[in-house]
């Protein structure tokens, strides 16, 4: 189960091969690395993520989830039957994924970690609680179309994974200027 407590801290690099540094650009001069704590404040905001998981034979199965980013882990769920718990059950690495859909703007996440069920009564709470807060009334409100979905959590109907980063890559595109950084825990 991943630690609870503080985040823990990652190094920090830029990777230049993939950066305007290696093909400069008008601005691209001071081109940095994006600091953990921004990438954090987009993992936070993210409404959609991408989960990329194995299936016993090799192949990929990739698909939508929401998350909530929570004391330095992302949580995402899934009925027990699916496709990406099945996949999990048997190889827990996985992948989620964030961003945006630009060429010029915004900052793509990677998230890449082992996906961990979390059975602990009192931090599945806690997720429902970062769950409610992200998602508002998509998740408290009757019509909302993830009603319910804290009270299938307790009930184990839903299996909600931690995963903790392991390594985390962001990618920055600020009006051509692009950068390659890469997290390591």
């Amino acid at each position: 189960m991943p630690t609870q407590g503080p985040a823990r801290q990652p190094t920090t690099e830029l990777d230049p091969r993939y950066s305007s540094a290696l093909n400069p650009r008008p601005g691209s001069e001071d081109v940095t690395a994006t600091e953990w704590s921004e990438a954090q404040r987009h993992l936070e905001a993210a409404e959609i993520f991408w989960v990329s998981t194995v299936r016993p034979d090799g192949r990929l199965h990739v698909t939508p989830v929401i998350a909530a980013w929570h004391n330095g882990v992302l949580y995402f769920s899934t009925g027990a039957g699916e496709q990406k718990a099945r996949n999990l059950a048997h190889r827990g690495r996985c992948a989620l994924t964030t961003g945006r859909n630009s060429l010029s703007e915004g900052l793509d996440l990677v998230v890449e970690g082992e996906a961990v069920p979390v059975t602990d009564p009192a931090l599945l709470e806690e997720v429902i609680a970062a769950y409610e807060a992200k998602y508002g009334p998509h998740i408290t409100s009757p019509e909302g179309t993830f009603h319910g979905i804290g009270d299938a959590f307790r009930r184990g109907d839903a299996v909600v994974f931690a995963v903790a980063p392991a390594t985390a890559y962001g990618f920055g595109r600020n009006d051509g200027v692009y950068s390659h950084t890469r997290w390591a825990f």
